[in-house]
């Protein structure tokens, strides 16, 4: 039964990160993470699929293994984090929840620049 919830909540954390790389507010790397770690605590055949991708399977793997990623891939992670994030801010009328997604720009960039720089 744990299994079959972990298996659920991997394809929904990755579906979550597919629509995210269109909508703004949604992020598509921690839940293309979440996918590769629900997946390798239950299904190997799932985990194997996510990390052998070829669109993200490198990146996570990068990740998983700290190795690190590249100067080239922070910078777009950060532009790419700014412009939707700055686009959500324009769109929302809520100061509450503009302090919220400049306090989640802040904090995920922090720690995108933390990672290891790879070559």
């Amino acid at each position: 039964m744990k299994k079959n919830i972990m298996i659920f909540l991997g394809f929904t954390s990755l579906a979550l990160g597919i629509i995210g790389i269109t909508v703004p507010l949604l992020p598509t790397t921690p839940f293309l993470l979440l996918s590769a770690y629900l997946f390798s605590k239950s299904s190997k055949r799932w985990h194997s699929f996510i990390l052998n991708n070829k669109v993200f399977g490198k990146y996570i793997r990068d990740y998983q293994e700290k190795k690190g990623i590249t100067l080239k891939n922070k910078i777009n992670a950060i532009l790419l984090l700014f412009l939707s994030i700055g686009y959500s801010m324009l769109k929302v009328e809520s100061l509450h929840l503009k302090i919220f997604l400049g306090i989640v720009f802040i904090s995920v960039s922090f720690h995108i620049l933390k990672l290891r720089t790879l070559r």
